[in-house]
């Protein structure tokens, strides 16, 4: 399973980095069991790069949740991260997507693969990183061919401090 997280506001944290790290390690106490992650990427804000720059990154998870209860967890702890959904694309604290569940294509009304992972560096260029050969459900291409591709969030590049 993967898992995309992303921030551009630190909450109560000292800095997005703080804020992302420890949202991975609470996946765990959701029963979403990390087995590998990337290292985190910078990107400007988007759609509107006049914003604060996002910093993402990419968990490979194993669980016996179903889809549903798994994208349930992730809204439960985004909550706990003081997620507020305002507008869409608006600034957040933490954001995280159910990009992928083992093989499943749909499930009820949840679309899986995640529909625009694919076009967005800020997702496969990590989900590479960790998985090259990591092979989209639906399109057939790996991660690596995804990365090479992706059109949205072009700026994306590991994050240096």
């Amino acid at each position: 399973m993967v898992v995309a997280l992303g921030c551009n506001l630190p909450g109560a944290y000292t800095s997005r980095e703080a804020l992302l790290e420890a949202a991975v390690a609470a996946l765990a106490g959701e029963g979403l069991a990390v087995v590998a992650r990337s290292g985190w990427w910078t990107s400007a804000a988007w759609p509107d790069p006049a914003g604060p720059a996002y910093l993402n990154g990419v968990a490979l998870v194993e669980t016996d949740l179903s889809p549903a209860e798994t994208l349930a967890a992730l809204h439960r702890i985004e909550a706990e991260f003081g997620r507020a959904r305002s507008e869409r694309n608006a600034a957040r604290t933490l954001d995280l997507d159910l990009i992928a569940h083992g093989r499943t294509v749909t499930d009820g009304n949840l679309v899986l693969p995640h529909p625009r992972a694919h076009e967005r560096l800020f997702v496969m260029g990590p989900l590479a990183e960790v998985a090259p050969d990591w092979i989209h459900p639906v399109l057939g291409e790996s991660a690596a061919a995804l990365a090479a591709s992706a059109s949205v969030g072009a700026d994306a590049k590991p994050h240096h401090p």
